[in-house]
């Protein structure tokens, strides 16, 4: 199936008046399959009238509305490449990606991408023109190219070009925002991320009488294969209205799932243990006790029937709260980008919330391996079990290579690049480090790259400790460092809510975040549990040193990738000051 015939699928099959739904002052704008197909066409008609020709590529800028997967589509009836971008992209990249993919035409959607855009089309002549799904003053509007298209009568044309695209053929090109160099393109085909849309049809545990709500960037592979298989399973998808509105939009739609990263998932849970600290008397020891069984929680059963009893009960009593909170019909939510805390994962399904931690990369599209409902089909601290037809081997260094119709076509223009992940067997490497627990369970246990050899010759992988670091209870954020150095150290981002919840259970008024780092009974929470984590570590890994840092590592800031990986480097060189005190002889 080519990844256009999936919006004929979704309107033949489950024809509804909420297929795509976006909410624009104040109401929720609902579009149904037949608006779905009827802007789709009529834009790529448009697109036709423009002159576009085979394999021109088309770029977009915007946040998650149904306009966005209206032009997806209607870029790939036209036989052309989409080029999502991020919306948040640096300037450099934005100029490098254009000019690199050569993109005829930009949509775009708000008033500060359009000064983004307008900043660079001076050193991007490929850029003939750029439209808006807002009404911006002197921008054209994409309802333009709509026009041309309903004006030109030209479907018989579309109709003709649509019937020679195979599902081996080029669909999109994604650049990765890496953490170092250049973006570089990924080419996927429609059967690249097809093949990952039916291996996981089974996963969401809902149909086409249910609701998603979509928030993460369509412009990422991961939501945007997400989105694919709510439209092929004829789910309605709800987008928020941005990443602050999420906790109002999910009251309001009331969705069957939606897909997050860890750091959502641990500012919720932030929230929730906030508001149970706020508690007093039996409220307070009845949430306490909640939270103790969900930590042990195995999904197994094997707490026998006492303690299935007393979860039976904290879900009644305690957990009917947080399900009410993300609306009252979550039956499961999706976790990808980056590892998420075992303890977490345990207490969220104890909630009768069930997270489904996969793992991949934009090179396989995304989808290597996921946990699942099915019995058997999860285990804690794992990414489950790899999808079907895709096949999974763990090379002498212990790095993940993966084999199946996921794998990317190459990165554009790149041959050499794609040489170097792409062995003469057809076998990707993935740069992550893992094991196989049980036979069937994916374990991934650091990147590659980021693993680091210390002065006495000793490696060591920092993603395991910065993970088991963020269990406790005051750390928000985390990265070791160590590299050539005597010992592993760590920088640390406190969780200022949590501490300024501490300064107000005082009655104390909370001095700001510089000299709230410097406050001893928060350094000595941070030190215990580090020396209690050290237990479990070989010497070598142990942390010896620390330094609180006083602002959190934002995107914006330039310290996290749009995925919320560390910028290791981007840290380190704005902390050399820190690193210089602690590597010191003094």
């Amino acid at each position: 199936m080519r990844l256009f015939d999936i919006l004929y699928h979704y309107h033949s099959k489950f024809p509804k008046d909420d297929c795509l739904v976006k909410k624009e002052g104040g109401k929720w704008i609902p579009f149904s399959t037949k608006d779905f197909i009827d802007y789709s066409e009529n834009l790529a008609c448009g697109l036709l009238a423009l002159g576009v020709q085979r394999e021109d590529k088309i770029a977009i800028l915007a946040n998650n509305r149904p306009e966005w997967n209206c032009c997806d589509m209607a870029v790939q009836m036209s036989g052309c490449i989409l080029i999502p971008i991020y919306p948040t992209v640096s300037e450099k990249d934005l100029e490098f990606i254009l000019n690199d993919a050569q993109v005829k035409y930009v949509f775009i959607s708000s008033d500060e991408i359009y000064k983004k855009v307008k900043s660079v089309l001076a050193n991007t002549p490929c850029v003939k023109e750029v439209y808006t799904f807002n009404d911006l003053p002197g921008v054209k509007s994409w309802k333009d190219v709509i026009g041309f298209g309903k004006a030109a009568n030209n479907k018989t044309k579309l109709e003709s070009i649509k019937g020679g695209i195979r599902e081996s053929d080029l669909a999109t090109i994604l650049y990765t925002s890496g953490t170092t160099g250049t973006p570089k393109g990924v080419m996927l085909s429609h059967n690249n991320i097809f093949s990952n849309v039916h291996a996981v049809r089974e996963l969401p545990p809902c149909d086409h009488n249910d609701k998603a709500l979509s928030f993460l960037p369509l412009n990422h592979i991961y939501e945007r294969m997400l989105n694919y298989l709510y439209l092929y399973l004829g789910i309605s998808v709800y987008y928020a209205e941005s990443l602050e509105t999420i906790g109002d939009n999910l009251r309001e739609i009331k969705p069957h799932i939606f897909s997050c990263v860890p750091r959502l998932l641990e500012k919720v849970y932030d929230k929730i243990l906030s508001k149970g600290n706020e508690l007093a008397g039996i409220k307070r020891k009845l949430f306490f006790w909640a939270l103790a069984l969900g930590e042990k929680y195995d999904g197994a059963g094997k707490h026998g029937a006492w303690y299935n009893f007393q979860l039976n009960l904290a879900n009644k009593i305690i957990f009917s709260k947080w399900r009410e909170a993300l609306g009252g019909n979550v039956r499961a939510a999706v976790s990808g980008g980056a590892a998420l805390n075992p303890r977490l994962a345990r207490i969220f399904w104890s909630a009768q919330i069930p997270i489904l931690e996969g793992y991949g990369l934009t090179e396989t599209s995304p989808v290597i391996a996921v946990n699942t409902l099915r019995p058997q089909g999860m285990k804690f601290g794992t990414v489950g079990e790899v999808i079907e037809k895709v096949t999974v081997k763990i090379a002498e260094d212990g790095e993940i290579l993966c084999k199946g119709p996921n794998v990317m076509m190459g990165y554009y223009k790149r041959p050499d690049a794609t040489a170097e992940v792409i062995d003469k067997d057809g076998w990707f490497h993935t740069g992550d480090i893992g094991i196989v627990e049980e036979g069937k369970y994916l374990k991934i246990t650091d990147r590659k790259k980021e693993i680091f050899k210390t002065s006495g010759g000793k490696y060591i992988a920092p993603q395991m400790i910065e993970n088991k670091l963020k269990e406790i209870s005051v750390i928000e954020q985390v990265m070791i460092v160590g590299e050539n150095q005597k010992f592993a150290s760590a920088l640390i981002v406190p969780s200022f809510i949590k501490i300024k919840d501490m300064y107000a259970k005082q009655g104390k008024t909370y001095p700001g975040n510089e000299e709230a780092i410097k406050n001893p009974e928060i350094l000595k929470i941070i030190k215990d549990g580090i020396d209690a984590m050290n237990k479990g570590l070989a010497q070598y890994e142990t942390i010896k040193k620390i330094e609180l840092l006083p602002k959190e590592w934002t995107i914006d800031g330039g310290e996290l990738t749009p995925k919320l990986s560390l910028k290791r480097k981007v840290i380190m060189a704005a902390n050399k000051h820190l690193l210089e005190k602690i590597y010191s002889d003094k």
